[in-house]
């Protein structure tokens, strides 16, 4: 049909009333990338500005020094992105549910997730259990938290997330997007003493792409206020400050304004030190007062997860060194130090040591 008349077929389909005619209407086109080069640089800046307080976030809860950098950022086929992924990851999938909604993910290898939940456990060689998973999932919604947080002061709403689930499975098994494009996000992912790694986010592009939208629509009405103090005060705050300054210098006042008030300087008397006795009461009223005295063999700190682990048989390590002496102290207050002696069939312990009355004044303060 290159003339644009119709076939003899085609005028005896028409005139028996039949709709199976095919037309030759040529290929179909193609839907670009939801995003633009400049939308995707845009989110790359917002995710890059909040790694300091996820890094700073996960060290306080891991007590281990962790280094994320900013990410590297793009938007591939969901189907290239699978590939990419290790043979064998674990997921943690932490949906958007308000101010924004769709799928998120996050995606380790299975060394990365068993190092950071053995951290959160405060143990080495875990397996990548029920708690574990949960750690780890507790541990990537902390990474998650500046992310919705620095989303919604841009785009002025509230985000939140849904609770995050972890699980260990395939790259087959990885609970992608279910459209064609992905945005990913790929950060170098560092913990103290351990081989680096890659922390791999990965957002919907429908999701990606209402995010760019709402990055660059119009500025806070505060931006507006602050162009218009500008305008006032060439220089910004500095020139506003000298503005003021040489108002204030001048003698000058701005309209509308009552002169300011006529302040002298106050006047204050010497202070002498005073040579009376300080007042000191009879000590011996306080004799036979009791006061609770503790011997500390050491102390640590751990978080609940860990302390709901400890069963019988579980060594705790205690910040004290093998025959380093012991605190003594008296109403929860360090007053002296001692090694533990063995009297008869108890326990007892020989002071080595009065602390000063300087540390001791500090400890109470």
């Amino acid at each position: 049909m290159s003339d644009g008349s119709l076939s003899q077929d085609e005028i005896d389909a028409l005139l028996q009333g039949t709709d199976t005619i095919e037309m030759d209407t040529g290929p179909e086109p193609q839907a670009g990338p939801p995003l633009s080069e400049g939308q995707i640089g845009e989110i790359s800046t917002l995710l890059g500005s909040v790694v300091e307080s996820q890094s700073s976030n996960l060290s306080m809860m891991t007590s281990k020094a962790i280094s994320i950098e900013p990410p590297s950022v793009s938007l591939v086929p969901t189907v290239e992105m699978g590939a990419s992924l290790p043979e064998e990851l674990v997921e943690v999938k932490i949906d958007f549910a308000d101010g924004l909604s769709g799928s998120h993910s996050y995606y380790l290898s299975v060394d990365l997730a068993t190092k950071i939940a053995g951290m959160m456990l405060g143990q080495e060689g875990v397996e990548l259990d029920e708690m574990a998973l949960s750690s780890l999932g507790e541990a990537i919604s902390n990474i998650t938290g500046p992310t919705t947080t620095t989303i919604g002061n841009r785009i002025s709403r509230m985000v939140q997330t849904e609770p995050a689930s972890a699980r260990r499975a395939s790259q087959a098994e990885a609970g992608l997007p279910s459209e064609e494009y992905a945005l990913t996000a790929t950060y170098p992912f560092g913990v103290e003493g351990e081989e680096p790694g890659q922390l791999i986010e990965v957002f919907s592009a429908r999701m990606a792409k209402e995010l760019a939208d709402a990055l660059g629509g119009p500025a806070p009405s505060g931006a507006s206020q602050s162009q218009d103090m500008g305008a006032m005060f060439p220089g910004g705050q500095a020139g506003m400050q000298q503005t003021f300054g040489q108002a204030l210098a001048g003698g000058g006042m701005m309209s509308g304004q009552s002169p300011p008030p006529n302040v002298q300087p106050v006047q204050f008397a010497n202070l002498q030190a005073s040579n009376a006795p300080a007042n000191q009461g009879n000590i011996g009223l306080l004799m036979d007062v009791f006061m609770e005295m503790t011997v500390e063999l050491g102390r640590t700190k751990r978080d609940i997860k860990y302390i709901l682990t400890i069963g019988e048989g579980t060594i705790i390590e205690l910040d004290k060194l093998a025959g380093e002496p012991v605190d003594i102290l008296v109403n929860n207050k360090l007053i002296a130090k001692g090694e533990v002696v063995v009297i008869d069939e108890n326990f007892g312990v020989r002071v080595t040591e009065i602390v000063s009355p300087g540390e001791r004044m500090a400890d109470l303060t």
